[in-house]
């Protein structure tokens, strides 16, 4: 260990600026973790603590910080006033300077790895507690969900203050060490850039496969009014049973375009049999069993995102004892989304009125679901599918 005697350590012209140079360097790049983001400057953080005057260091951080926002200004991509509101995130570079300071400013020692976590664990509270009161005050978020999104970055923090600590044993022999941390914050830098421009080129395709089947939608609406508006109405309900299930924001993707397009299929019915007046014969039944099938191989044509859609959309006739069509699958292996959208197409067949007969009030549908529940289809999905059509 260490002894935490009072150092003659002092600043230099040369290091104070370098080290300010690199940080803000590192502080112009972030990357998304979690739901916030983060920015690499623990990397030159924990050298400064080893190679300047702790009284100093808050204050060369704050001089990287609005070193890095100066860039921003004078490329327009920032407001001069935000400099100055970026400055009140610079107490997290307190906690840590206190610590260090007390403790006697000592050189790198891996034995005073006691020191080192003390040190995080201030410059953590510190940073929690400013963030957290101000966005409590101004806008109102509580400090356990600010903690929740604060947990990402303070984790990637602890990550890097191990690599910085690393390069501070260079740096107190010589400042230009810090620049050993250059690569790596340019590696982030690059990876960050990469994973933004696939989760952008995703949100592209993910709006182009939305604006085509919304387009499909469309078009089985002008080819018969009543499937398409019964396809947006079973979309209503089928988000609502996916939230009351508590599934993920994939399965509620699919769900939602499961739903739109499940009856996508019968552009390929004659409209003689989609509209008869009266029950269908026996061989009408067999070409309008076909519709799932035409719907997958339509959407299969498509490809991509709605070529998997069309894969549920063939389940979405199933039946929970293995009764349905087109395959005979049962329970588990039907797909669940095509079991949501199988019961919310099914109820609100029964709820609207039908060229052969009319609505059925809801306690009758849902006496219906019941007499339907492990026979034609999910018992859980029948209940949230109750829940969620209950009167307020």
């Amino acid at each position: 260990m260490a002894e935490f005697l009072p150092t003659d350590r002092s600043a230099g012209a040369f290091p104070t600026l370098l080290l300010v140079a690199v940080y803000a360097l590192s502080y112009r790049f972030d990357f998304q973790v979690g739901t916030g983001s983060a920015v690499p400057t623990q990397l030159i953080l924990v050298p400064m603590l080893f190679v300047l005057p702790a009284g100093i260091v808050p204050v060369a951080v704050a001089s990287g910080v609005v070193l890095g926002s100066l860039s921003e200004y004078a490329g327009g991509d920032l407001h001069l006033e935000r400099i100055f509101m970026r400055l009140g995130n610079c107490w997290h570079a307190v906690g840590p300077a206190l610590v260090i300071g007390f403790a006697g400013e000592p050189k790198p020692d891996l034995g005073d790895w006691p020191l080192y976590v003390a040190a995080l664990g201030a410059q953590f509270a510190l940073d929690y507690g400013h963030s957290a009161f101000r966005q409590w005050t101004a806008l109102g978020v509580s400090p356990r969900a600010q903690l929740r999104t604060m947990g990402w970055v303070y984790m990637i923090d602890s990550a890097l203050a191990a690599v910085g600590l690393a390069v501070a044993f260079a740096a107190t022999d010589s400042p230009a060490g810090v620049l050993l941390a250059t690569p790596l914050v340019g590696l982030l830098t690059l990876f960050a850039r990469e994973r933004q421009v696939r989760i952008d080129h995703e949100l592209e395709l993910r709006d182009a496969y939305r604006g085509t089947a919304f387009l499909l939608g469309d078009v089985v609406e002008a080819d018969d009014g009543y499937t398409g508006e019964h396809s947006k109405d079973v979309v209503d309900l089928t988000l609502a049973v996916v939230d009351e299930l508590g599934l993920s924001e994939r399965d509620r993707r699919d769900a939602e375009f499961a739903a739109l397009l499940h009856d996508v299929g019968k552009l390929r019915i004659p409209n003689e049999i989609i509209n008869k007046a009266g029950p269908l014969t026996p061989e009408e039944w067999d070409v309008v069993k076909r519709h799932t099938v035409e719907g997958e191989r339509l959407l299969h044509r498509v490809g991509g995102l709605l070529g998997e859609i069309g894969r549920i959309i063939r389940s979405c006739h199933e039946r929970y004892d293995g009764t349905g069509y087109p395959d005979g699958l049962a329970a588990g292996e039907i797909p669940l989304v095509a079991r949501i959208v199988s019961c919310c197409d099914a109820y609100n067949a029964m709820t609207t009125d039908r060229s052969y007969r009319n609505a059925v009030p809801r306690a009758d549908a849902v006496a219906e679901l019941r007499r339907g529940s492990a026979s034609q289809f999910d018992p859980d999905v029948v209940e949230a599918l109750i829940a969620v059509t209950e009167p307020s």
